[in-house]
């Protein structure tokens, strides 16, 4: 397994096209050396908070910032987002939501959850990829976060 001690990007992506695309587009600018993919939403909250395959890791060790999708099995985005913000340990992890999702409700209520920012997934590659990119650097080298 990777090591979980110093991970700054929690990718929560289920299409794995889409997470291959962030992790080059991360990588190409040298933001993918401290990122865990993980493929649901079960998986994140069993990260975030400690549990599953993933207990006895050190919850305090907080990522910098989580990209969740929206439209996942077991676990969706929603339900990861009102977990993470409606705790006190990890009400403070930036979480940007990136989505296909043009739909108001979801919009809304990510926002209403404690959302940071809401993408909707560029259709092209390029756009896409650097979209990807400018988010990593903004979350991971220029945005504060509390340790």
């Amino acid at each position: 397994m990777k090591n979980i001690s110093n991970i700054e990007i929690l990718l929560v992506e289920d299409n794995m096209e889409d997470a291959d695309l962030v992790m080059r587009s991360l990588k190409k600018n040298h933001l993918s050396n401290s990122i865990l993919h993980v493929i649901d939403g079960a998986e994140a909250l069993d990260f975030i908070f400690g549990k599953g395959k993933y207990a006895g890791r050190n919850v305090d060790d907080r990522p910098k910032v989580v990209l969740l999708d929206l439209k996942m099995p077991k676990v969706g985005g929603i339900e990861v987002l009102r977990a993470v913000k409606s705790d006190d340990r990890t009400k403070a992890i930036p979480v940007v939501v990136m989505t296909s999702s043009r739909e108001d409700r979801d919009l809304i209520e990510s926002y209403e959850l404690g959302v940071n920012a809401y993408v909707v997934k560029p259709v092209s590659f390029e756009i896409f990829s650097k979209t990807m990119a400018d988010l990593g650097m903004f979350w991971v080298k220029v945005n504060e976060v509390p340790k």
